[in-house]
């Protein structure tokens, strides 16, 4: 084979490594993407019901089993998938290697955070150029144990809840891949959970923010961590072993922690003796929109509704209507002359303290803050429009002293 111009990275979940056939299925494709001149990294989950069997049995040899420890079990069904599928690949004539956590070219370098370890980024791109892009260009098919991490001192550490998926968007940002094909037990990404809605459907494609969100509000298709490493550029699909060319595919990529300050002129709205119902949500989103107003955000109390609208000097008299005419509350007031600060960004989640770095200096220099909300991809402080340059700039301030 001659050296691919291009590198697919594929991982297999456990739940479609089930048995003989899904396994040989799987390496079929392995084999019909080579065929294609790809050059093409397989990660690999461990077999169905495997890890499960592992924790369960640890848990009741040790419900106090140290979490290092623990984590030497459970990698034993990645290594163990690993070599199955190498041994698969190899009937169908194809050099495969097994890189586990014990082999010399082991790529993912993580700190030591046991049972939910994090990978060191640029130690595992160096890594995984001068270890794991030599095999492809020879022509061989590494066959990567997901979930799996390997601290700086030697150690196993897991990745967390849906590591593999973690593990090969990693890869293929390392190799800069033009695709990491994720194949699950689904056929794609649905509009909701096919188990709680009827005629849910298959959804073409996502952008990375949108499928962050849904991440982050429960749905299963892909933790949220991985895409942390998805690369500009780099296509993320989700599809099942039956249905391999087609899916949901995520494009986009992640954006460092930012701070925005919106040109909108911006007034809170108070509406109390409020009773929430869902109808009165959408009713009041519908008066604002109707009004000329952007909704940017909603905050119930159990008597009270906030509203924040940008250029929504209408919204008052389309609030008051809509209030009076509904008996959705009692009264409503308005408070103009606001602007919204925005920080957004990857690392929203995993910066601990966030909400005090940015309030506190605000409270120092004695700025007053009329509204913050918080959603997983951005947060939102409300002052006032003459305060509001000064205040951003205080913020930016803050998290770069605070290395956020």
């Amino acid at each position: 084979m001659t050296e691919p111009s291009e590198i697919v990275v594929i991982k297999f979940g456990g739940s479609v490594l089930a048995d003989q056939a899904s396994i040989a299925k799987a390496a079929s494709f392995v084999k019909e993407e080579r065929s294609m001149g790809l050059g093409v990294v397989v990660v690999v989950s461990a077999l169905k019901g495997v890890t499960d069997s592992l924790l369960s049995l640890s848990k009741m040899l040790n419900p106090d089993a140290p979490a290092d420890l623990l984590d030497e079990v459970l990698s034993e069904g990645e290594r163990q998938s690993a070599r199955l599928f190498a041994a698969s690949l190899a009937a169908y004539g194809i050099e495969a290697e097994v890189v586990d956590p014990s082999s010399s070219f082991w790529p993912i370098i993580t700190d030591d955070l046991h049972q939910d370890a994090n990978p060191i980024l640029e130690e595992t791109r160096k890594m995984t150029i001068n270890l794991i892009l030599p095999m492809i260009r020879k022509g061989a098919v590494p066959v990567i144990c997901g979930f799996l991490g390997r601290t700086e001192d030697g150690h196993v550490t897991t990745l967390g809840r849906g590591g593999s998926d973690t593990t090969a968007v990693l890869m293929g940002s390392c190799l800069e891949a033009k695709e990491v094909v994720l194949v699950k037990d689904v056929d794609g990404v649905f509009s909701s959970d096919p188990a709680k809605v009827g005629n849910p459907q298959i959804i073409e494609s996502l952008d990375r923010e949108e499928a962050d969100l849904l991440a982050r509000g429960g749905a299963k298709f892909l933790h949220s961590k991985a895409l942390r490493y998805q690369a500009p550029g780099m296509a993320i699909r989700v599809t099942g072993l039956d249905k391999l060319k087609s899916g949901t595919v995520i494009r986009g990529e992640r954006r460092d922690l930012h701070v925005e300050l919106l040109p909108l002129r911006v007034s809170m709205l108070t509406v109390v003796g409020w009773e929430t119902k869902a109808d009165s949500i959408v009713a009041l989103h519908s008066a604002v929109s109707g009004a000329g107003g952007t909704l940017l955000a909603l905050s119930l109390e159990p008597k009270s509704a906030l509203l924040y609208v940008g250029d929504g000097e209408g919204s008052l008299k389309a609030v008051h209507d809509l209030v009076v005419e509904r008996r959705i509350g009692k009264a409503v007031s308005c408070f103009d002359g606001l602007s919204m600060i925005a920080v957004k960004g990857g690392d929203l989640e995993t910066t601990p303290g966030l909400i005090q770095q940015v309030a506190k200096p605000l409270a120092e220099a004695r700025i007053n803050i009329y509204g913050i909300v918080t959603i997983s991809s951005s947060i939102r402080v409300f002052v006032m429009g003459a305060e509001a340059v000064k205040a951003a700039r205080m913020i930016e301030v803050a998290l770069r002293v605070n290395g956020s």
